[in-house]
């Protein structure tokens, strides 16, 4: 699978986004041979399952010049790399709880040269910061995330959408949604990517507490 994938849903992206986009198979096959933070089967199919599939967050937020996103449980830097990419004046914070994964996310940033993505190894609730947003890709339960990031949010808001949370989630999600007692807001990414792939996956709103 080659990056064709992406150009064809973002064909706004520049020559040097284009070129950041292209050396990604190699940071992540090279990182990935020491420390494994993407599995096995999916690293042939890195462009649509984790690149792209951590891009769909833009189709449903375009994030603007000077918001502040933090990525929590970024793992090898899915969803917050692939969106630093797309939004250079863009701050990201990507957290993780786990050492080594963090170690590749400020790698591959370096090796990318992105300039706007800030790396800490800790948990969520530790980050004594507010941000526009928070993104995460499937992590945990949503009301077990909640309550991590409910307290992360700044009190002014100038986007489409008012300040809160992105989620990354696929399948059913209906029993999650009630149990979670949260209003939610659904975006289907099979209304913007055609590959089956993104039959089930969905982006799931939470607004912030401001």
């Amino acid at each position: 699978m080659t990056s064709d994938i992406v150009f064809k849903y973002f064909p706004e992206l520049t020559a040097q986004q284009r070129a950041q986009v292209e050396q990604l198979p190699e940071l992540y096959n090279t990182w990935n041979s020491q420390i494994n933070v993407i599995s096995r089967k999916d690293i042939d199919l890195l462009y649509e399952r984790h690149v792209l599939h951590s891009m769909g967050i833009a189709k449903i937020m375009p994030f603007l010049p000077g918001e502040g996103v933090l990525d929590v449980g970024t793992g090898g830097g899915f969803p917050g790399i692939p969106l630093a990419i797309l939004f250079p004046q863009t701050s990201f914070h990507l957290v993780d709880s786990i050492g080594k994964k963090i170690k590749v996310v400020q790698e591959v940033a370096k090796a990318l040269g992105l300039t706007n993505v800030k790396a800490t190894h800790a948990r969520a609730e530790e980050i004594d910061e507010n941000f526009d947003f928070v993104v995460s890709r499937a992590v945990t339960q949503l009301k077990d995330f909640y309550p991590w990031v409910r307290s992360k949010f700044k009190k002014q808001s100038g986007n489409k959408l008012p300040n809160g949370i992105l989620y990354l989630k696929g399948g059913d999600l209906d029993q999650e949604i009630k149990e979670s007692g949260l209003k939610v807001q659904q975006y289907y990414l099979k209304d913007y990517f055609t590959e089956e792939f993104f039959e089930t996956k969905q982006v799931i709103y939470v607004k912030g507490k401001l």
